[in-house]
């Protein structure tokens, strides 16, 4: 597409999908601080502690335990999800690549008028490129798995002094059940949510989504 197509369409109808997303973000993002400021104030007044002030709230371990716990689950889905998908196939979803057929996406990168720089210079800087979107999400999800066990432990050093008990280290902290249970209870809904969109993509349709095959598509045909 060339800049005279890209310009013919407002910059809201050309990014409107990230847009969206992203307002839809800070709108439930506000929430989520809202209500768990209001929801840990409670917890500390059951437990005879003072309460803290919203700003106090965004830099507790309650707060960044809460919301990095969700990114990390997030980021681990579609890391997992762009990497298996490479080699990994299911017969008739939207979600796979053809069984047999060859895929665009797996040709070799070429030299062309508009190709990315990274394509032109070649090399490991090429490799580099061809894996980053599986990086990316890498990187995002062990940096948000290193926030979240920050603010559980914090939150749980919390818990502990109100209590009147012993603060653990983050050693510590690792060796106990509820960082994973905060966890794995994360990671097996994103695993089922993944196998949802695969499998029901195989059966049902949703007309004009890019995540659907048409409608007319045999239920047994592989990819969109």
């Amino acid at each position: 597409m060339n800049k005279t197509q890209v310009n013919k369409h407002s910059f809201f109808y050309r990014n409107a999908l990230t847009i969206v997303f992203l307002l839809l973000f800070i709108v439930t993002l506000f929430a989520q601080a809202l209500t768990g400021w209001k929801t840990h104030n409670q917890d500390l007044k059951d437990d005879h502690a003072k309460e803290i002030s919203l700003a106090t709230y965004l830099q507790s371990g309650h707060f960044i335990s809460a919301t990095f716990e969700n990114f990390e689950s997030e980021f681990l889905q579609m890391a997992l999800y762009v990497v298996l998908t490479v080699s990994l196939r299911q017969i008739g979803s939207a979600e796979s690549k053809k069984l047999d057929e060859p895929e665009e996406v797996d040709r070799e990168p070429v030299i062309a008028p508009g190709a990315p720089w990274p394509v032109r210079k070649g090399g490991w800087i090429l490799v580099l490129y061809s894996n980053s979107l599986a990086i990316c999400f890498g990187i995002l999800f062990f940096a948000s798995w290193a926030l979240h066990l920050y603010g559980s432990w914090q939150n749980h050093n919390v818990e502990q002094l109100a209590k009147h008990l012993p603060t653990d280290t983050v050693k510590q902290y690792l060796g106990q059940a509820e960082f994973w249970f905060e966890t794995f209870q994360n990671w097996q809904s994103e695993f089922l949510s993944v196998a949802s969109i695969v499998f029901f993509t195989i059966f049902l349709r949703q007309k004009g989504s890019p995540e659907s095959k048409p409608v007319d598509a045999p239920d047994m045909e592989t990819g969109k």
